[in-house]
């Protein structure tokens, strides 16, 4: 939508002629006749629903007339659905990723017009009519009081208003021309109009056509309906001021038309289309720096005028920034062919009659009685026993000369009870027959139904739900254009100064401070901006998922209750605030602030605790530093142990090789010295033990002295070191001795 007015260079379009007025009255007066029929399916719900004529003929048959308005509850439950589940508006940033400050702080201020202008009252009264006859209306307005609220939002009456029906857009944003008429004081009319005072007083009110009446004489009058037999309807608001000239009203009318004029659009490369303005700077700017294209097209104008029969009083531009009608329209139902609204009585109205009527004849025939009798049977005239046998304590006194006289002579009084139960059948026919035809069932009223359980009983009105859905998809979409009108008026008057708005914090929210318009200049360029700019920044207006109801707020606190109890204290606590929002408790600000001080009496601070786990976990990674590195150096000295084992070991197993090649060859024992040296050998201190060798842990076992045993020899699996034998009987043989023969003494000789 369009938030801004058209520049002052812009074509405004043409203002109406006489003869183009008179044409749109024509094409009033010919539109398809529903008015009339609206007005009797609305007093069928007031509960007016016997005719006049219906009441001539019971009376005359004397049949008590009797009615039973189930029409009326039907359509009550349905506003109170409405009621039930209303959602609030949200402004979000329509795909404008740096407009989210704008949209809340256009939000709070939608919000407060919502409330001042009274609009939630005005759309509920509009949806009354939407749901019963298929067409209510509110206009969204400024206020003429200076000292109240400077918008409002208000019902209008169906009849006031008539429109171009061959718009097919629902929110009339094709349509040619709406007018409404206006029924004012003549002082009135001319005070806000003074250049025409002298024509209004000269003004007399006139019924019919071409008079300054009404143009249009469907709907708006008497439909002829009473709400019971003594009560006598016979006029109308609109009727006394039609003909009553006492009342010294005239009828002005208020006309909104479109001219489509050419004008010139700049279409930015980000997607959005602004009206090409000659003398704003950023526009010539965008286009020189080739960030958008000029297109001409053709757009349509609002214009509005008042008139006062022929005679037009003024005629102007449209006062509002938005490109639509100040009208909008809560539509029900429309037929195909010719487009007429309905709503949800019409297929009612039928079983509605038949039920008031079967009563009327069930109680009729209840309280009938027939006599049969001969001529003179009763000492009365004909009229008089009419009158006695009709009441209750009849007494009738008969002829005894007649009976003395006539043989043949009878007196009997007769009550026909057989065609009763058909009635009372009938009559529950009709009641099931309204349920049938309408969508609202007993259990969407709150009423019994026949449900055998809960589940049926909630599946009965889920059903409902659905045959309802259609309508109230109509009701937020119109409930959508009402908000996006107050919308445009809130930015006109925000215009381009800089607005600092506190939004009041909830329960959940702390308050916040935005700042709107802020002018700001650029760093690189120089050049003044405003920041936050509800001009540029592209913005909608959506209604809430969740509606704002108290019974709904209810709802949603039992089930966030029954999923709160399954969880651990320590998230019961964190969710008992938003249980706390759901609530309808006063102060609940102050209770939401003492559960979180109780909270944090008893909690330590989230990032202390934070703090202090990373510190133990640090300490405890260095604790495993250090015992791997203990580990570590452990095993290598290990290692660097066995390594010296094994090269002791090596040598001496390289020794005593040695040793026996120079028992073999003593001559080679010099050089064998030598060679020791220069690998490092040292010799051993006397007394004490080589240190090229390692020592043993425990001494080794001796032998006995007296030659009665060998100590048992340890066997080893070494190659190093070889099992030495127990017995040496013979010599033995190893690598020590080249034969076995030198280790035997005693036999070499």
């Amino acid at each position: 939508m369009r938030y801004t007015k058209p520049p002052a260079s812009a074509d405004l379009g043409e203002p109406m002629t006489s003869r183009e007025f008179a044409a749109i009255i024509d094409e009033a007066i010919d539109q398809p006749p529903w008015r009339g029929q609206a007005d009797i399916e609305a007093d069928y719900v007031d509960g007016n629903q016997l005719d006049s004529k219906l009441l001539a003929r019971l009376k005359s048959m004397g049949v008590p007339p009797a009615k039973e308005n189930i029409i009326g509850p039907a359509i009550a439950a349905v506003c109170g659905y409405e009621a039930k589940t209303r959602t609030d508006w949200r402004v979000s940033p329509d795909g404008d990723p740096e407009g989210q400050d704008v949209a809340d702080g256009l939000n709070y201020r939608l919000n407060q017009a919502e409330r001042h202008s009274k609009a939630d009252a005005a759309m509920s009264e509009a949806f009354r009519p939407q749901a019963s006859v298929g067409l209510g209306w509110v206009e969204v307005a400024r206020s003429s009081d200076p000292f109240a609220y400077n918008k409002r939002c208000r019902y209008v009456h169906r009849n006031e208003i008539f429109w171009d029906m061959r718009a097919r857009e629902r929110d009339l944003s094709d349509a040619g021309w709406l007018l409404r008429e206006r029924f004012i004081k003549k002082s009135r009319a001319a005070a806000a109009f003074p250049k025409h005072k002298a024509l209004i007083e000269q003004a007399e009110a006139a019924s019919g056509l071409g008079g300054y009446g009404s143009y249009v004489v469907e709907g708006g009058v008497s439909t002829g309906l009473h709400a019971a037999a003594d009560t006598n309807r016979a006029w109308t608001s609109r009727e006394q001021s039609w003909y009553r000239k006492e009342s010294d009203e005239v009828c002005l009318v208020e006309l909104w038309y479109r001219r489509w004029v050419s004008a010139v659009v700049l279409k930015l490369k980000g997607g959005r289309v602004v009206e090409f303005d000659t003398d704003n700077p950023a526009h010539q700017a965008a286009v020189i720096g080739g960030h958008g294209t000029l297109e001409r097209t053709t757009i349509a104008r609002v214009r509005r005028s008042y008139w006062m029969g022929p005679f037009c009083l003024h005629d102007s531009e449209t006062p509002y920034p938005h490109p639509h009608f100040p009208y909008v329209p809560f539509w029900g139902y429309r037929e195909d062919m010719t487009g007429i609204p309905f709503g949800l009585v019409r297929d009612m109205l039928f079983p509605q009659d038949n039920l008031n009527s079967t009563i009327a004849k069930l109680r009729w025939g209840l309280a009938s009685r027939r006599t049969e009798r001969t001529k003179g049977a009763v000492a009365m005239s004909d009229e008089q026993l009419r009158r006695m046998i009709a009441r209750p304590d009849a007494d009738v006194i008969l002829d005894a000369d007649h009976f003395r006289n006539n043989p043949g002579a009878r007196f009997e009084v007769k009550t026909d009870f057989q065609l009763n139960s058909q009635q009372f059948q009938l009559m529950e026919d009709s009641r099931r027959a309204i349920s049938r035809v309408s969508p609202i069932t007993p259990a969407f009223q709150g009423q019994e139904g026949t449900a055998r359980s809960g589940v049926q009983e909630q599946t009965q009105v889920e059903q409902s739900h659905v045959s309802v859905a259609d309508l109230m998809d109509q009701f937020k979409e119109s409930r959508t254009m009402v908000g996006e009108l107050l919308l445009a008026l809130e930015i006109e008057d925000m215009g381009s100064e800089e607005q600092v708005i506190v939004i009041e914090g909830d329960v959940l929210n702390p308050p916040r401070t935005v700042v709107l318009n802020r002018p700001e200049a650029d760093p690189d360029t120089g050049l003044l901006y405003l920041s936050n700019d509800v001009m540029r920044t592209r913005i909608k207006v959506a209604l809430e998922d969740v509606p704002s109801s108290s019974s709904f707020r209810a709802q949603q606190l039992n089930s966030l209750s029954e999923a709160v109890k399954s969880l651990p204290p320590d998230m019961q606590q964190v969710v008992m605030p938003f249980m706390i929002d759901l609530m309808d408790l006063p102060r609940k600000k102050e209770v939401v602030e003492a559960i979180r001080m109780a909270q944090a009496g008893s909690q330590a601070d989230p990032e202390k605790i934070r703090a202090e786990v990373k510190a133990e976990l640090l300490h405890e990674l260095k604790v495993r530093e250090l015992d791997i590195k203990e580990r570590v150096g452990n095993a290598q000295v290990e290692k660097l142990v066995r390594e010296a084992v094994q090269v002791g070991v090596q040598s001496a197993f390289s020794a005593m090789q040695a040793g026996a090649q120079v028992a073999m060859n003593p001559a080679i024992a010099p050089i064998a010295d030598e060679v020791m040296k220069g690998a490092g050998y040292r010799r051993p201190n006397p007394g004490g033990e080589d240190p090229n060798f390692p020592v043993p842990a425990a001494p080794l076992p001796t032998a006995p002295q007296d030659g009665a045993g060998i100590a048992d020899v340890q066997a080893n699996t070494s190659p190093a070191f070889p099992p030495v034998p127990q017995q040496a009987g013979q010599g033995m043989e190893g690598i020590e001795t080249p034969t076995p023969a030198d280790n035997l003494q005693g036999e070499i000789a």
